[in-house]
């Protein structure tokens, strides 16, 4: 078993990116999850933190941690050091006393503790009423500040953040071998989240500048190569049936956009086009849109809502 540390507030939408790389993932305390298994793919996972191999979990208190390591069978051999967290304030565990208990029951088996480089780390997440012990696996790259909207080659207001549009990726299963469009791209944030985690990404938009600008974009994160963008009709998709892996796309937010024939309309029609071409679909938008997915053929699998700001939700479906 494994211990997924998460990000943000929103668990569960978390725990569903989580189930793109691991099998099995169910919710232990506010900000943790277990895994059955897991995969390579965690190490691309936004909404996840760190992955480590479960020791245990007992109540929220130093003693009861202290007194399942000192019964849990160790099989490592190295330095070792332990990091305590009280994950969100929860609990009003004394961490470093936490860390202190735990580390001299490791001294006591024979470990020297190295605090800056060890072998091996013991982490003891405290969470309401929960503790768990883990041995740190896989520590997630935070490097999606470097791909802010706002420092990309080109930007546009309302571009999506990175680390949204990785998990948006995750969820729809990009990865190598997947092939993932975007059939409102923008400045294709969604597309080179896709390429960095090793899918071939396609990216269409109405407008010209936001298809020179994707390309730009692309060019700059993935490689001229991975640049394939064209102009194009999400209701119309120049792509043969079934011709994609997954479909996902921000759509226009109606107090932003003046669509001709109306929102309703092209939200609808690009449903429709996308469970023509993939057996799975992510769309983001400002409202639910579920009436319009099942319309389209769609069958709602999650639904999420998350707060942007006071005065606008995302919703995310998860369409298969």
């Amino acid at each position: 078993m494994y211990l997924l540390e998460l990000v943000g507030e929103d668990d569960p939408f978390a725990r569903c990116e989580a189930a793109s790389a691991c099998s099995d993932v169910r919710p232990l305390a506010p900000g943790l999850a277990t895994a059955r298994g897991v995969t390579e793919r965690v190490a691309s996972l936004a909404y996840t933190r760190r992955v480590s191999a479960l020791v245990g979990t007992t109540d929220a208190d130093v003693a009861d941690a202290r007194a399942l390591l000192d019964a849990a069978r160790i099989d490592r051999e190295g330095t070792v050091a332990v990091r305590a967290r009280d994950v969100r304030g929860t609990t009003g565990v004394d961490t470093r006393r936490a860390e202190r208990e735990l580390g001299s029951v490791l001294v006591a088996r024979g470990f020297e503790v190295d605090l800056d480089g060890p072998d091996h780390e013991l982490r003891a997440c405290f969470s309401g009423d929960t503790c768990a012990l883990g041995w740190l696996e896989v520590e997630t790259p935070r490097d999606f500040a470097a791909r802010r909207p706002t420092d990309r080659p080109f930007f546009q207001p309302g571009s999506m953040d990175a680390m949204l549009a990785r998990a948006l990726v995750n969820v729809a299963g990009a990865r190598p071998g997947a092939r993932v469009l975007d059939p409102m791209c923008g400045t294709g944030g969604v597309l080179v989240e896709g390429g960095l985690v090793g899918a071939e990404v396609i990216g269409l938009d109405a407008q010209r500048k936001m298809v020179r600008g994707a390309r730009e974009n692309l060019a700059h994160f993935l490689g001229p190569a991975a640049a394939q963008t064209l102009r194009g009709d999400a209701t119309r998709l120049p792509l043969r049936d079934d011709s994609v892996d997954a479909v996902v796309f921000d759509a226009p937010y109606g107090r932003q956009s003046k669509i001709v024939g109306g929102l309703d309309a092209l939200v609808g029609d690009a449903l429709a086009e996308a469970r023509r071409v993939a057996p799975r679909c992510v769309l983001v938008a400002d409202r639910p849109w579920r009436e319009a997915a099942e319309a389209a053929g769609w069958t709602v699998e999650r639904a999420f809502e998350r707060r942007v700001h006071r005065s606008l939700d995302r919703h995310v479906l998860v369409l298969a």
